[in-house]
Parts: C-alpha cells; structure tokens; sequence
C-alpha cells in the first residue's frame, strides 16, 4: 500500500486525473474496454470535473458506483445524479454507465437484479473509494447489520442491501470481494480528520469497528491512497 501526499485537493485531482486516464486508456488499448467505479461526496468532484475532459474513447468505458442511495436518479442525494453532472459531461458524456438503483420498490427487492447487472461486467480496471470518518468505504458501515455479509470473501456476492443505522436511505452497495475484483484500488480522501482515521485503521485489525481497514489491509489488489492535506 503506497501513500501519495498532496498540498492541496487541486494537485491531487490532477494526479489521480492523470493516473486514471492512464490505467483506462491501456486497458481500452489492450482488452478493448475498461470499467470505472467511483464514490459519490463532494471530495471527487474536482476530479470527475477533470477527468470528463481527458481526450480517451469513453465510449469504451462503464462507469459504476461502488455504492447508492435507493431513491429516484433525479433526487438531490442521488449519486447517480451527482456523477452525471460532473463526469458523464464533456468528452465522457458517451461512456456507458451501469446504475445500481433499478425499479424495485426498495434496495433488498432489487439486489438480485443488480447481481444480474454486475455479473456482467468482469475485472474492473480501477476502483476509486471514498472514507467516512467512522471508517466506512462504499456503504459497508460499523455496526450495520449487513457488514458481515459485505465483507465476507466467499459470500458470492457482488452487492447488498444496506439500511445504515446513522444515515438516511437504504443503499446498495458493492462488496468487498466485488470491490476487490479491479486490477487497482484507490481510496481518495482529503483533510486531517481522514489522515487520522487512516492512522486509527492502520493501527488496529478489526474489520468491523473500522470497514476500511478490509480494504487496506488485503493482499489480493494493490491500494494506492491518494490524500490532500
């Protein structure tokens, strides 16, 4: 797991930018397709404002939330609403995006259709993760009753139900070995509040009291952390 420290959310978001037009572009070279899964928050906002610039062939490239909110694509906690706006715009306006919301009337009806969906889709080429500062990635939260089945390996599942305890809507979110199931794994996070949370997950090995440390401490995907002071 390599660490890479930036001055500011600006020069990160040109880095990442620039790492993950990379990754995506040798993967389109050399498959012929490349898979994009992002977090929702306001921290990668900047960097889907840039990396909807890059000059690749979109067209090429799903993009899919690691996690959702399970209400309407036009309402304001939408995270489906927020990636439209902000990266399927400019030049990445003609990538295909795989939503995990469907129609079903809540998240637990409507895993097996997006089981469906995501069983579709292979390797990821990268996987971008925010951090909550109760160690949380996705929507794989302390304490949740859906935790256990999210992080379990061998679960064969790629997505699951989650009624968070201390956050409003129920989500779907990707499982760690869904999540894991990339060629990289990058966890963006920004602020001192984050670096103190990432200390606290380095320094302990319990999965449950802090999800990411599931993430970090895995040998299966490399982990780059992309963090701005």
């Amino acid at each position: 797991m390599a660490i890479l420290e930036f001055e500011n959310s600006s020069a990160l978001d040109l880095a990442l930018t620039e790492k993950v037009s990379g990754l995506l572009r040798a993967a389109i070279e050399s498959e012929g397709q490349a898979s994009l899964v992002v977090s929702g928050g306001r921290t990668p906002v900047g960097f889907f404002h840039l990396l909807s610039q890059q000059d690749l062939d979109w067209s090429k490239v799903t993009v899919i939330l690691a996690d959702e909110r399970w209400v309407d694509a036009d309402h304001e906690a939408s995270n489906e609403k927020l990636v439209r706006e902000n990266l399927l715009i400019n030049e990445a306006h003609r990538a295909h995006y795989l939503a995990l919301k469907n129609s079903a009337g809540n998240a637990v009806e409507g895993e097996a259709e997006c089981q469906r969906q995501l069983a579709s889709v292979g390797r990821f080429t990268v996987v971008i993760l925010g951090m909550g500062d109760d160690g949380h990635t996705a929507s794989l939260f302390p304490e949740s009753e859906a935790l256990a089945r999210g992080l379990d390996m061998h679960s064969g599942r790629d997505c699951i139900a989650v009624t968070p305890l201390y956050a409003p809507h129920q989500r779907m979110s990707m499982t760690l070995p869904r999540l894991l199931h990339s060629r990289e794994v990058i966890v963006h996070i920004s602020g001192a509040s984050k670096q103190q949370v990432l200390a606290n997950a380095n320094a302990g090995n319990d999965v449950m009291e802090l999800p990411i440390r599931a993430v970090l401490q895995q040998q299966l995907t490399p982990v780059n952390i992309y963090w701005a002071r």
